[in-house]
C-alpha cells in the first residue's frame, strides 16, 4: 500500500504541467488495480472544496466518489496527530501525512514534496521515482 499525497492528485485533477504525466501514471496503476493506495483523509475535504469552488458542487461530489472507489482512507485520529507532533516538523500537515502513512502500514509516500519528508518514518518518492522503482 502506498499513500498518495494531495499534490499528486491535484496534478491530475487540475492537469498541472509538467507534473501531469507522471502523476497520472501513478494514479493509473492504482485505478488499474496494480497498486493498493490510500489518501490522507484531509485530501478528500480539500479536493471537494477546491473543485466546488472552481467548478461545481456536482463535479466535486463526483471527484470524491471516484477517489473513494479506488483509494482507501488513511485516517487522522488522535494517534496520528500525536505522532505528527512528536515528529516536530515545521509543516504540521506534512507530519500528519507521514504519521497517517505509517499507521496505515504504507511502504511509500508518493509526493512531489519529498524534501519535506526527508525524516519521514515512511520513504517518500516523487511520482517519477515511484514509477521507476515499481518497474524493477
Amino acid at each position: 500500500m502506498i499513500l498518495v499525497d494531495l499534490n499528486v492528485v491535484l496534478d491530475v485533477v487540475q492537469k498541472r504541467q509538467p507534473h501531469y504525466s507522471a502523476s497520472a501514471a501513478v494514479i493509473g496503476l492504482i485505478t488499474d488495480g496494480h497498486v493498493a493506495a490510500c489518501l490522507p483523509a484531509h485530501a478528500f475535504t480539500t479536493l471537494h472544496y477546491l473543485v466546488s469552488r472552481h467548478q461545481t458542487d456536482t463535479k466535486a461530489n463526483r471527484v470524491v466518489d471516484w477517489l473513494l472507489r479506488y483509494f482507501s482512507v488513511a485516517g487522522t485520529t488522535r494517534h496520528e496527530l500525536e505522532a505528527a507532533r512528536k515528529l516536530d516538523w515545521p509543516d504540521f500537515e506534512d507530519a500528519v501525512v507521514a504519521a497517517a502513512a505509517e499507521s496505515s502500514a504504507c511502504t511509500h509516500i508518493v509526493t512531489r514534496n519529498i524534501r519535506d519528508f526527508c525524516e519521514s518514518p515512511v520513504l517518500a518518492l516523487t511520482p517519477e521515482e515511484y514509477l521507476f522503482d515499481s518497474r524493477k
